[in-house]
């Protein structure tokens, strides 16, 4: 889940949020946020950032023991409200080391500069920097059926993506590298092209497709947001479009987002608003298409 203003695409205790689910899901946004921190903010260099992220490891296993650790420890402010929510809500641990587990893979590949050969391992670090997300908050809502996993995991998958190609321009001066280096061949697109921020036709064409298939993508989970009862569901259905605004600002720049970076902003939410009461959760491919353009 790389750091993008802090999650801006996944509403933290919004409005929405059933009002006895906002402690566990403030602690865990909080885990994730204090971790991004770690691993991205300020100018450390990589091993100290690791070490930080094993030792912020460390104070997770010790949350996740029972019973409850005292409140002493680097972050107490993260571990004490999170140890109390592990243990009423029962959150698998294994999807809180996931996460860590991702911003480590951060830390590493920004160090040595490694790409992601192509859109598979793009995906599988997804599953890792995003789609514990969803799952964690599934377990919150008391659905743990594995289709609504794999729509859970298509919805964080495709968010992250989108954060990844909204962000082109802030990724590329960071060296951080999240464009898939087989997309970047096929379309004969040079990064140094993009770092100097200059146009560059065939980066269209192919920021183009990565935002084709992240729409396909979030629309293969969508339909999850109409099974979610209640507010629970109209947050994700508002989550859910609000990834699609992104993309469709992609689109209206060409693909361009090397050189300006699109946003959500006041003047979208009733158009986000609309789309949450008035759309079906998934549509065939050809009539998604032109439902967008109508809109």
């Amino acid at each position: 889940m790389q750091g993008v203003d802090h999650y801006e695409n996944f509403p933290v205790a919004s409005w929405l949020c059933p009002p006895a689910l906002r402690p566990p899901i403030v602690a865990i946004y909080r885990f994730a946020r204090t971790a991004d921190d770690l691993a991205d903010e300020g100018n450390a260099p990589a091993p100290q950032r690791l070490a930080a992220l094993q030792a912020y490891r460390a104070e997770l296993g010790r949350a996740c023991a029972a019973p409850l650790p005292p409140p002493h420890g680097r972050w107490p402010e993260v571990f004490g409200p999170l140890a109390v929510q592990i243990q009423r809500h029962a959150l698998p641990a294994q999807w809180l080391h996931a996460l860590l587990d991702a911003f480590e893979q951060d830390v590493r590949y920004t160090a040595e500069g490694l790409r992601y050969p192509d859109m598979p391992a793009l995906l599988d670090y997804c599953s890792r920097s995003a789609n514990p997300v969803g799952r964690l908050l599934l377990h919150l809502y008391g659905v743990s059926d594995p289709a609504a996993w794999r729509q859970s995991d298509a919805i964080c998958s495709a968010l992250q993506l989108i954060n990844f190609w909204q962000d082109l321009r802030i990724d590329l001066s960071r060296q951080r590298h999240y464009l898939p280096t087989e997309c970047l061949h096929r379309h004969g697109v040079d990064e140094a092209t993009l770092q100097a921020g200059r146009p560059c036709p065939p980066a269209e064409a192919m920021v183009l497709e990565l935002s084709a298939h992240a729409r396909a993508l979030m629309r293969q989970g969508a339909p999850l947001a109409r099974r979610l009862p209640g507010r629970v569901g109209w947050e994700l259905r508002l989550v859910v479009q609000g990834g699609l605004r992104i993309l469709d600002k992609i689109d209206s720049l060409d693909g361009r987002t090397w050189q300006q970076r699109p946003r959500l902003t006041a003047a979208d939410v009733p158009l986000l608003l609309w789309r949450a009461w008035r759309r079906p959760a998934a549509l065939p491919p050809s009539q998604a298409h032109t439902d967008e353009t109508r809109s």
